[in-house]
């Protein structure tokens, strides 16, 4: 029995794709909770049209992305911080903060989650993480901003 799944299903396939399972599998446990249809002209016709659609949701996510990117390099962060006597830094400044600093000042909303630099910027100075903007089948984008960490007085 060929079907469409409608989500993605462990050992069988992802969203979107026409996969061939048995009768009784398709029927009973796919079709019945939601997780396929069964795969007929209109079906695929329809398909067709959701990944068209699909495909021109991305573009346009990249692009939004991509702008999201070239406002990150203008960026200048700026956090204080405690010193101790001899020059290092208490605590750091974590993607939370950071996170929490652009929706604040620029606008920009961005999940903590999508910093690829996990580690928290704990020097004084200039320190550049990479967020990722956008990943899907279109690419991959990657923005930096700059963080500069000055001495509380």
């Amino acid at each position: 029995m060929k079907v469409i799944l409608t989500q993605d299903v462990k050992k069988v396939g992802k969203k979107g794709e026409t996969v061939t399972v048995a009768d009784g599998y398709g029927k009973n446990f796919l079709i019945a909770r939601g997780l396929a249809i069964l795969s007929t002209d209109s079906s695929q016709k329809s398909l067709a049209k959701s990944n068209a659609q699909e495909s021109a949701r991305q573009v346009e996510l990249k692009k939004q992305a991509e702008v999201v990117a070239e406002k990150l390099k203008s960026i200048n962060l700026e956090f204080t911080a405690k010193v101790s006597g001899d020059g290092r830094m208490f605590g750091s400044i974590s993607p939370k903060q950071i996170e929490a600093e652009l929706l604040e000042k620029y606008g920009i909303e961005i999940d903590k989650r999508k910093f690829i630099d996990k580690y928290p910027a704990n020097a004084l100075g200039f320190t550049r993480l990479r967020i990722e903007l956008y990943k899907g089948e279109a690419g991959q984008v990657i923005g930096t901003v700059n963080v500069h960490i000055s001495e509380e007085k």
